[in-house]
């Protein structure tokens, strides 16, 4: 079985990082949804809800393609859960030439802790490549439209929590 784990915050979950998901979907039979707790970065939402939206956003994927997704909620070190997960392959979406350099290095980490699990790159479409979670929560906070960039589960999400923390 071929098994491939995303990694990332997914806080929140984009219209980008499911366009990967769709698309790393169709390279292997299980994806495994990393989901970093990361308290460094003080996430806007609980992993709970973070994990709640990711399943509700590719509920309707599983249906569509023939690839099992699981969540996995981790604290560990990456190549670590890859490990856990039974992952031979770590995807991770690159939007720009700045997340390169920052792969570049992690991909060279990474093969030293342990060089049987590969990291495939899967560019976002282009119509993704400039959506960032940390962008989207910025225009939802300053009252923009973020229904471009995100599904309408996730803007009610965000539109609640940032009404409830004013």
């Amino acid at each position: 079985m071929r098994v491939a784990l995303y990694p990332g915050t997914f806080d929140p979950i984009t219209l980008g990082h499911a366009d990967i998901i769709r698309r790393a979907c169709l390279m292997v039979d299980r994806l495994v949804i990393g989901v970093a707790i990361n308290r460094d970065k003080g996430p806007l939402f609980s992993l709970e809800e973070r994990v709640t939206m990711i399943k509700t956003d590719c509920a309707k994927l599983t249906e569509q393609l023939d690839t099992e997704i699981v969540v996995h909620p981790f604290e560990n070190l990456l190549i670590d859960c890859a490990q856990d997960v039974g992952a031979q392959t770590i995807v991770r979406g690159l939007r720009a030439v700045a997340d390169f350099e920052y792969e570049y290095q992690m991909v060279g980490m990474n093969r030293m802790l342990n060089e049987d699990v590969e990291t495939v790159f899967l560019m976002a479409d282009a119509k993704y490549q400039p959506i960032a979670s940390k962008l989207v929560k910025e225009i939802a906070r300053l009252g923009g439209d973020v229904s471009k960039f995100v599904t309408p589960e996730v803007r009610r999400a965000l539109l609640e929590r940032l009404q409830h923390s004013s």
